[in-house]
């Protein structure tokens, strides 16, 4: 979601997310709690939904978050949609640009030149004044809504669910990986989901190379924290301090509810 725009764009990097995350070590019997549940698990899913919407709008319902779209002022132009597609990362272009496939001259097609225009950038050239008030009517489309959930599988939710059944991890880990993959995209750059997933090895051995799994996570969120840090937009590291870490203390690794958890400062429950 919140990729810096000073790296390649997602859109050039699609390719490589699915060369890295498949690249990893070969498992020939996942870990329990991987080989018994998945996040793409229904249940899971909609429980990682409520999370990261617990973070990314203070709420759990994600699907009201279609329509959303405001600049953040976090450099990377309009944030919009229920994973934060942006308008300086590329992945709303993409976004766009399927909905604009699946239903020629809808209402944000027009919009397509000046969001190619933009990627990479803040700028609003263009879109302003009239794309949040199109993003909003397209939102109560739902073949819109559908594309919103399509890219988002696509580019972040499968891809970290891929790579957390290769390192053998569970439900949780999965998740880690997939908020980190929300947040910080994974491009090229040393606080990618990619180089926080180095640094993490480093540390610590996932189970799918004999390493203990809560060990691993621990690194895992260590290192995510370390890339948050590096970033003014990010330095609020409750979603891991006051979320995933509980979760991992609890050694709750596979998010069986009841949960609680706190995103900066407001607390939220799934029963």
């Amino acid at each position: 979601m919140h990729t810096p725009h000073v790296r390649t764009s997602r859109r050039t990097l699609l390719a490589l997310i699915g060369a890295s995350l498949v690249a990893g070590p070969v498992i020939a019997a996942p870990s329990a709690s991987a080989a018994a549940i998945g996040l793409d698990d229904p249940a899971k899913k909609e429980i990682a939904m409520k999370l990261v919407s617990s973070a990314e709008n203070s709420s759990l319902d994600w699907k009201a978050q279609y329509k959303y779209i405001e600049d953040i002022g976090d450099g990377r132009g309009y944030t919009a949609g229920i994973i934060g597609f942006c308008s300086g990362t590329g992945d709303m272009l993409d976004l766009v640009e399927l909905y604009a496939q699946r239903k020629p001259g809808n209402v944000l097609a027009k919009y397509l030149p000046a969001l190619r225009t933009v990627d990479g950038t803040d700028s609003h050239q263009g879109l302003d004044p009239g794309f949040p008030g199109d993003w909003a009517r397209a939102a109560q489309d739902s073949a819109f809504q559908q594309a919103q959930n399509d890219e988002r599988d696509r580019v972040y939710f499968d891809p970290a669910v891929r790579q957390g059944k290769t390192d053998g991890i569970g439900v949780l880990g999965q998740f880690t990986y997939y908020d980190a993959i929300v947040m910080h995209g994974d491009g090229g750059d040393s606080t990618s989901f990619s180089s926080i997933r180095r640094r993490a090895l480093a540390k610590a051995k996932p189970p799918a190379q004999g390493g203990d799994e809560v060990t691993y996570l621990n690194a895992f969120l260590d290192a995510r924290v370390w890339a948050m840090k590096q970033e003014e937009a990010h330095s609020d590291t409750s979603r891991v301090d006051t979320a995933q870490r509980v979760f991992v203390q609890q050694r709750n690794l596979n998010l069986s509810p009841p949960l609680d958890w706190k995103v900066y400062g407001d607390s939220f429950h799934i029963g």
